[in-house]
């Protein structure tokens, strides 16, 4: 049977997989649609291994939300920002952030492992793999979490259209607009700031003595603390400290909003809870930022045009 350039046009709007792929799968299956489709799907786990090398890095953060007593947010990564920007990835992306916001374990390997709620026949990692043979480049749903509020709420924040998602858990008596829209703030403080702990209780002294450390020894090769004595420099060490465990402390923070441009967070919520005849507390916090942490290959274009030409 003759394949036509409207059946391969037609192939690819059913199931987003590229040309050339749409056309072998209907050279292979006569024309069959119904059977294209299928070649298309049991090809998936080949054309999956083949991608699974390739650097996925770009993708989106997506979280979903059970009222405000549950929420989950996960990072599923792309090759490329073109294809998170593919309705059929978000799409997909919101899928897993519903099945996050369902599961009771913790693992990701558990996850992968579960029954893929959108088609219990196939686990949530087959259902990747078959994404991967559609969309056509590497994909990865790299982690998740779900916070569930105990005697409070949890409120959710994304920005930028998916790079940054937040959820901000926290206990409080009482749970109202002002209480929320208070919560929203700290959670587009928490995407802006990208602080590393609630308050400098939760940093450990292994940790703080890890900076102690490195911050000695810069204060130590600084030439304008040359010949200070020993007294001096432990105050600035003591000075130092203290204000990274600011920067990277929620509550310690200074407020985005604050209009002196001086109250902290924690300030901030004093004034809210008596506002409210509660006293709101921040439990924990979660912020996933698309891509975060993973290498990034940058192609230098000149240099493999250069290299194709047997110029080097």
């Amino acid at each position: 049977m003759a394949i036509t350039a409207a059946m391969v046009k037609e192939l690819r709007e059913m199931t987003g997989a590229g040309m050339m792929d749409c056309k072998k799968a209907l050279n292979e299956t006569d024309g069959n649609m119904d059977e294209a489709v299928e070649y298309l799907r049991k090809n998936g786990q080949a054309k999956a291994d083949k991608k699974a090398g390739r650097i996925a890095a770009e993708g989106l953060c997506r979280v979903c939300t059970d009222g405000d007593q549950a929420a989950a947010v996960v990072e599923v990564n792309s090759e490329t920002d073109f294809v998170a920007k593919n309705e059929q990835f978000q799409n997909y992306v919101t899928a897993v952030a519903k099945q996050a916001l369902e599961t009771s374990t913790t693992d990701i390997d558990a996850f992968l492992a579960e029954p893929w709620n959108e088609d219990s026949s196939k686990t949530v990692k087959e259902a990747l793999v078959e994404k991967i043979a559609v969309i056509g480049e590497n994909l990865t749903i790299r982690r998740f979490e779900k916070v569930t509020a105990e005697n409070g709420c949890v409120v959710t924040y994304t920005h930028g259209g998916g790079k940054i998602g937040v959820i901000v858990d926290a206990e409080t008596a009482v749970v109202n607009d002002a209480v929320k829209e208070a919560l929203l703030n700290l959670a587009m403080q928490v995407a802006a700031l990208y602080p590393k702990y609630v308050s400098s209780e939760e940093v450990s002294e292994e940790y703080k003595e890890h900076e102690r450390e490195i911050i000695t020894e810069q204060i130590k090769n600084d030439p304008k603390m040359a010949g200070k004595p020993e007294k001096v420099i432990e105050g600035a060490v003591v000075g130092r400290l203290n204000k990274e465990l600011k920067e990277i402390c929620l509550l310690e923070q200074v407020y985005v909003k604050a209009e002196d441009g001086k109250q902290t967070v924690k300030q901030y919520l004093a004034e809210v809870s008596a506002d409210n005849d509660t006293e709101i507390k921040i439990k924990k916090f979660v912020r996933f930022e698309t891509g975060e942490g993973i290498e990034k290959k940058v192609d230098d274009f000149a240099a493999e045009v250069a290299a194709q030409a047997g110029t080097l």
